[in-house]
Formats: structure tokens, sequence, C-alpha cells
């Protein structure tokens, strides 16, 4: 996707997200503790299944990080919006 054609489906997007180099979307999202952000990680896990698009998700004490593209394309697509979107609705 061009600049252009990101700029409209990322402006729906909550905050926080970030598009790297026209290339990916990624979001950081903090927690009191680990035990928490285990569980956020454990439920997109769920969505990313329920979709079959599946990002990769770093988890750290208080802490989770999810990078999402299409790996088929090797950059974005609305996939990866929709399902960014989904996340934002899991906190």
């Amino acid at each position: 996707m061009t600049a252009q054609e990101i700029a409209p489906l990322f402006s729906q997007l909550k905050t926080g997200w970030r598009v790297i180099e026209n290339h990916h979307l990624e979001k950081e999202w903090r927690f009191p503790n680990f035990k928490e952000a285990l569980s956020f990680v454990n439920k997109v896990g769920a969505v990313a299944e329920q979709e079959d698009h599946h990002p990769n998700i770093s988890l750290s004490w208080g802490k989770v990080v999810v990078t999402l593209w299409t790996h088929k394309i090797n950059g974005l697509t609305e996939s990866d919006f929709i399902l960014a979107s989904k996340c934002d609705e899991l906190k």
C-alpha cells in the first residue's frame, strides 16, 4: 500500500498505532503486571486465529507490542488495519 492508501485506514485506528516505513503497523500496550499482559496476548491470539491473520507479538513484564503486516505480500493490506482495530477492542 502507498502512503495515500494507508492514510484513510490509519485515521480510523485508535491512538497509539504507528505506521513503520509504510510496511507495518505497531502498537504498545502497558499493563500493571505480567499476568494481565499475558491475558491480553492470549486474547489477541484468539482473534488472530479467527481472522487467520497472525501478528508478531512481544510480551514482557507489563508490556505487549503487536506488529502487523501481511507476510504474503511483505507489506500492509486492509486486513492488517482490521486486526489492529480488533486488538484495540480487547483492552
